[in-house]
């Protein structure tokens, strides 16, 4: 007989009747029938719990469950429920949470026959003890830069199983987030990772969940800080892991560069004056005053590109302020912001270039290092910023795009906005960020042509970004850089319609849609009750009958 191509393993401690008995039948109502039930009781001290679990496995023969003569914690008894399991893939689900319906046959669909598929994970939300829902988490594709600041593929999670087996299935260094360190270790050698965009798992949120807070369990968000600081190890990130200090599960990486690799700053400028809190300034001299005042980082240069207009005293304050750091680029062709950036970077010198409106001020002196923690990290190919206006709204919180054109989502909200999921206050994934403050390798930048001359005001640097991503280079929006971005200083922000056609024409297939959304977003925001819009209810399967007596809500 073939194995089956799910093991649903789930430990279970003195659990609730009621909410043990609706995950039971979560279970077996599923319409994928193709599972076994690996169940484990971590020696409940009720005889309660065994009575019904035996009861479930004498009337379904996919049920098999294994007492534990002591308790050993949920890392011991889902080891167990690994060593019952014979399945082609692990599904991980908690004793007191609900699959949908449908979870089994969606993931199935998502599988396929793709031998490559080695972990796959679905949308959720959060069920109260009345069965009430609320709180979807609609989430992107997989993002490897999220996962280290969030748990965010979390459930439902599918395994496949001789990876799990590769790795060393659940280490018990990380009690309480053994799910987020199994992810990590299998993901670093996963060939491929899908993502079902369904809400197809109900995490209950009771007094005993860790979904009710930090402070059910709060030993499992250190483990969580213990299993993204391993992870670092195991790959090569230079940083040290540490939890957000206001927001349980959301954690940030400090820079431990080892070195400093060289980055060169290109700036393009014609010199002009804006008022800025209340006092006429050249932009050009104010953010490179920045930069140098600011900036702890120490091997960089700044290349100016200049229009032949401009002003000789600021080129001589220029020199001033950053002295042998600086080289001015003289550029006398018409206007075009690609041509500029690209006559800068053909005489940088360092390792990454950094390309920097002039109209944007320092706000976070470790800048550099932490751009290029990620800009010299395997895989990637662009690094963005958090860009707040004068007036300290959120200018740029990262790219994200709608029927194959470009928007940025929280323009205008408060600059301390988490948004929702808190896309804004963690590092992530994107397929592009703004070119006033863009980190990249400049032998990818040479790779791939520099910016396009065919966008010379707008686009070019998200179609710089959507050419790494053709290449199979991530694009990350680094949360915990802040610059104040005196938007549109020198140009008109309006872009043309021809724009958008030739961006749309050349990109519709990367970016429509959106991998870093959720069909069920708006604008990083959910629709109305698409996050409920559930697969069509099949008949209703058989359950497994209730003990006498009990009584389920």
């Amino acid at each position: 007989m073939a194995p089956a191509r799910f093991s649903i393993l789930t430990p279970v401690y003195e659990t609730p009747a009621p909410v043990l008995w609706k995950m039971l039948e979560s279970v077996r109502r599923q319409s994928f029938g193709d599972w076994e039930f690996c169940l484990v009781d971590d020696a409940s001290p009720s005889s309660r719990v065994r009575k019904m679990l035996d009861r479930v496995a004498t009337e379904d023969p996919r049920v098999r469950v294994f007492h534990r003569p002591e308790n050993g914690g949920i890392v011991a008894a889902s080891n167990d429920a690994l060593e019952l399991a014979e399945g082609e893939f692990i599904v991980l689900l908690d004793h007191d949470d609900q699959l949908h319906p449908d979870a089994l046959r969606l993931v199935d669909a998502a599988i396929g026959d793709d031998e490559e598929v080695d972990y796959v994970y679905t949308d959720e939300d959060k069920i109260d003890e009345s069965g009430h829902h609320a709180g979807p988490f609609l989430k992107p594709d997989w993002s490897p830069e999220r996962m280290r600041a969030q748990m965010y593929t979390c459930h439902l999670s599918v395994f496949r199983r001789a990876l799990v087996d590769e790795v060393g299935g659940f280490d018990a260094d990380f009690e309480g987030a053994q799910d987020w360190d199994l992810v990590l270790r299998t993901t670093e050698q996963a060939r491929k990772v899908a993502h079902v965009p369904r809400v197809l798992y109900h995490w209950r949120s009771i007094a005993t969940s860790a979904a009710a807070g930090e402070d059910v369990k709060p030993w499992a968000f250190e483990a969580g800080k213990r299993a993204v600081q391993a992870h670092c190890e195991r790959i090569g990130l230079e940083a040290r892991v540490e939890r957000d200090v206001e927001d349980q599960g959301v954690y940030h990486l400090e820079p431990q560069l080892s070195r400093e690799p060289a980055v060169s700053i290109v700036i393009p400028t014609n010199g002009q004056r804006r008022e800025v809190r209340y006092e006429d300034i050249v932009l050009v001299e104010n953010c490179v005053r920045s930069i140098v005042a600011a900036s702890t980082y120490s091997n960089y240069e700044i290349l100016v590109v200049v229009d032949a207009g401009t002003p000789g005293a600021v080129v001589e304050e220029l020199y001033d302020l950053a002295g042998d750091r600086l080289k001015i680029v003289d550029f006398d062709r018409p206007f075009n912001f690609s041509d500029k950036i690209n006559a800068g970077a053909v005489l940088a010198e360092g390792d990454h270039l950094v390309l920097l409106n002039d109209d944007i001020e320092v706000a976070t002196p470790d800048w550099l290092e932490r751009m290029a923690m990620y800009s010299q990290l395997d895989g990637v190919g662009a690094v963005g910023a958090r860009l707040l206006l004068e007036d300290g709204r959120l200018q740029h919180g990262g790219v994200n795009f709608e029927r194959g054109l470009p928007g940025h989502p929280y323009y205008g909200w408060p600059g301390d906005a988490a948004g929702y999921a808190n896309n804004l206050k963690v590092t992530r994934n994107l397929l592009a960020v703004t070119g006033a403050c863009l980190m990249t390798p400049r032998d990818l930048f040479e790779e791939v042509g520099g910016l396009s001359l065919t966008f010379p005001i707008n686009y070019n640097d998200v179609d710089y970004c959507l050419k790494l991503r053709e290449i199979g280079r991530r694009v990350v929006f680094e949360a915990d850089v802040t610059m104040l971005h005196f938007e549109s200083s020198s140009r008109s922000s309006a872009v043309s319609e021809w724009e958008m056609l030739k961006l749309r024409a050349r990109w519709s297939a990367l970016t429509d849609p959106d991998p870093y959304s959720n069909p069920h977003l708006h604008a990083e925001m959910p629709t109305p009750f698409s996050a409920f819009d559930w697969a069509r209810r099949r008949p209703r399967l058989p359950s497994f009958r209730r003990p006498p007596g009990e009584v389920v809500a």
